[in-house]
């Protein structure tokens, strides 16, 4: 298996709802789908919407619980300002502040914001990655 990620998809309520929060926040939602599912293009990979009772049953899984996922989803920000900025964005667009940005241990400043359906997403600076002019970002060394 070569070690990349090519497709990230949310298990969402409602499709119609997370998608018009994306796009409040600029994302461009592909032609591709029938309304079923969303498709976002991510730099080198792909964000999907999916209803998250259609998700658990393609995968063979109860869409049955609550709390915490297990897992959060990233955004690295080129600066503090820029992360205080996107938080703003992301609130306004109702998702759910979950702690407000600030210092983290690791020498970077961050905070974290729930979308409508709960999903976390860390907002975060962090000096040891820097970000290209294409958005990717790479391991140092």
């Amino acid at each position: 298996m070569e070690q990349r990620l090519s497709l990230i998809t949310l298990g969402v309520a409602d499709i119609a709802r997370s998608r018009a929060f994306y796009e409040a926040l600029g994302w461009t939602v592909s032609g591709i789908g029938d309304g079923e599912v969303a498709f976002f293009q991510a730099g080198g990979m792909i964000f999907s919407l999916f209803g998250r009772i259609d998700l658990a049953t393609d995968a063979g899984v109860s869409a049955e619980g609550t709390g915490f996922r297990g897992i959060a989803l990233a955004y690295n920000s080129r600066s503090r300002e820029e992360v205080d900025r996107v938080l703003a964005e992301m609130v306004a667009a109702g998702a759910a502040l979950v702690k407000p940005a600030a210092e983290a241990s690791w020498g970077g400043y961050s905070g974290y914001a729930a979308d409508p359906d709960g999903h976390l997403w860390e907002i975060a600076w962090n000096p040891g990655f820097p970000i290209a002019a294409d958005g990717s970002v790479s391991l140092p060394g």
